[in-house]
């Protein structure tokens, strides 16, 4: 047949399909193909080709079999804030313990006056394990320490028993005693403060002190004050004392006292206004010393002449609350 052998004249060309993740899989023979014979036509690939995907690995340290940690995530600005822990209370020290127990040692003592034998071994024994481990080995060196007020909370010192002993009569009290330090200038300043119904009134010794060892302190006193007293606008009588013993009843004495009371506010203004007596110190007592075997910020213990001992806390200290 004609047709046919026109046919078998007529080259071809061989089609490769391949695809870029397989080796060729087939020939396909075509014809040309002309716009005379056949239509345009378009061979394109069929076969989708697959996703490529892409794994980068970071450099791990070999020794780290686990891999890397998991980043945690922080909450944006927008997100829900979690309450940050309060740090734990830190716990006193041993030092601030025995401060507390030495101090809590004087409640009903009346600065030593009224101590048994058995409250004051204790409070030797605490005082000894507070100088042994003394912040401060060299006070005399540490002078802005020693600066303020300081107020006696406790003493050995047999010689100002009698002085105590006051408060122990009726309607009168010593109501504070203290010691004031000026660093700068070397002065010391004792005080001792009496009250009554009437008036309130004080005793105060003015010194010089030098400075003998890295612990010790001469004291040279000059002179002593006796202060005006100063009278009190409202006096308040309570019902009834006890003196030697007895209950006395004071409600008589009432009207007696809202007519003082009345005398008193008015001359009050005049009696305040009349300067201190002065008087000089010149006796064999005029000089002593004094060494500190432990200082800290609101704390002082110190040694006297004949072994004596006082323990006095600084003004505004919070030893001071009951």
């Amino acid at each position: 047949m004609a047709s046919i052998s026109s046919l078998n004249q007529i080259p071809c060309k061989t089609l490769q399909i391949t695809s870029q993740y397989s080796k060729p899989t087939s020939k396909i023979s075509t014809l040309p193909l002309t716009s005379t014979n056949f239509p345009s036509i378009s061979v394109k690939e069929f076969t989708n080709p697959k996703p490529k995907f892409t794994a980068q690995a970071k450099n791990y340290d070999k020794e780290d079999e686990w891999g890397p940690e998991v980043e945690q995530i922080k909450p944006s600005g927008g997100g829900v804030s979690v309450a940050e822990e309060e740090p734990p209370k830190e716990e006193p020290s041993e030092i601030e313990l025995l401060k507390k127990q030495l101090v809590d040692s004087f409640y009903g003592t009346n600065r030593g006056l009224s101590a048994s034998s058995e409250t004051r071994a204790e409070i030797v024994e605490l005082i000894t394990k507070l100088e042994s481990k003394n912040p401060t080995p060299a006070p005399t060196e540490a002078l802005p320490l020693l600066n303020g007020k300081w107020i006696l909370a406790y003493t050995s010192f047999s010689g100002l028993f009698p002085l105590l002993s006051r408060g122990t009569l009726p309607l009168v009290r010593v109501e504070e005693i203290s010691q004031t330090i000026d660093s700068e200038a070397f002065t010391v300043q004792n005080s001792v403060v009496f009250a009554g119904p009437l008036a309130t009134t004080s005793i105060t010794t003015n010194a010089k002190f030098e400075v003998r060892s890295p612990k010790r302190v001469q004291i040279k006193f000059d002179e002593g004050i006796i202060g005006t007293p100063q009278l009190t606008d409202s006096i308040e009588l309570p019902e009834n004392i006890e003196f030697l013993g007895q209950k006395i009843d004071l409600s008589p004495f009432k009207g007696l006292v809202n007519s003082v009371q009345d005398t008193a506010s008015s001359v009050a203004k005049s009696i305040s206004s009349q300067p201190p007596i002065k008087f000089p110190i010149s006796n064999s007592n005029a000089q002593s010393w004094l060494l500190t075997t432990y200082l800290d910020h609101e704390l002082r213990i110190s040694r006297g002449d004949g072994g004596s001992v006082f323990v006095l806390i600084k003004e505004g200290s919070p030893l001071l609350k009951p």
